[in-house]
């Protein structure tokens, strides 16, 4: 478990615009989360303050922009970051999230609400699956970020496709969207993707091929489905780019809008 910071190879601006981040000072971490892993106490929030939110992600440099979404869509909110790399690395290495992934996840809530937090958003499309799992051992609810990006993608046509740069996010992406279509009674074809070396070269500090690859990626998809899903938050960033004439759903501010009443 570690605090979010920008780590190497990851770009410091990876949802579409740049992070503005206060200087930290040298000694007594500011956030509750923080605090609390140092060993230092934690104070819940007094009647009357701020609400609080929490937020797991296994992209520190998401912590930034995710943060300001937030702060747009419930303006006020405390969040409380937590990072955790390796629950994405462990996800790739297995093909899928190991059980001790959902351990961890139910640990993560638990130190979200001694934060003070009243809900956990995971904000890793790989270990959301995992997430749905670990509700029913946590003591707050834990939200998925692409859960409101699937329920909009089945209502945007009868084919849906769907874009990753991990085929650990590619397969729980597309069992997302299935599953809305199922709950509405819809009938939808999904017209799964993967941009095979993306996701590699944005981990090497590559951002430019990182997002020549996505785009190519959804020029060979635009012509064959009504919309088109990107299944990661590191790939909202060629929205503006994508052309093509249908629509291109990324999961950063309709997911952190299920904050804005949480």
């Amino acid at each position: 478990m570690t605090r979010p910071s920008d780590p190497v190879g990851y770009p410091a601006d990876p949802v579409g615009h740049r992070a503005s981040r206060a200087a930290e000072p040298p000694s007594a971490p500011a956030d509750p989360a923080s605090r609390h892993l140092a060993g230092q106490p934690v104070d819940p929030p007094s009647a009357g303050s701020a609400a609080r939110v929490a937020m797991l992600h296994t992209v520190p440099a998401l912590a930034g922009p995710l943060g300001e979404l937030a702060a747009e869509v419930r303006p006020g909110v405390q969040v409380v970051h937590f990072a955790d790399e390796s629950l994405l690395q462990d996800t790739i290495a297995h093909g899928g999230p190991p059980p001790h992934v959902l351990r961890r996840l139910v640990a993560y809530a638990a130190f979200a609400k001694e934060s003070g937090a009243g809900t956990l958003l995971v904000t890793c499309s790989s270990i959301g699956e995992a997430a749905e799992r670990a509700r029913p051992f946590a003591e707050l609810p834990i939200l998925r970020i692409d859960q409101p990006m699937a329920e909009e993608a089945v209502e945007a046509g009868a084919r849906v496709g769907v874009l990753a740069t991990l085929s650990a996010t590619l397969g729980p992406t597309t069992r997302a969207v299935r599953r809305a279509a199922a709950r509405r009674g819809l009938e939808r074809e999904i017209v799964p993707h993967l941009c095979e070396g993306a996701f590699e070269a944005l981990r090497a500090g590559d951002a430019a091929r990182h997002d020549a690859l996505v785009l190519r990626g959804f020029a060979g998809l635009a012509g064959k489905v009504d919309v088109v899903v990107l299944a990661q938050v590191s790939m909202a960033r060629i929205v503006t780019r994508a052309g093509g004439g249908v629509p291109v759903l990324s999961s950063p501010r309709s997911g952190v809008a299920q904050l804005a009443t949480a």
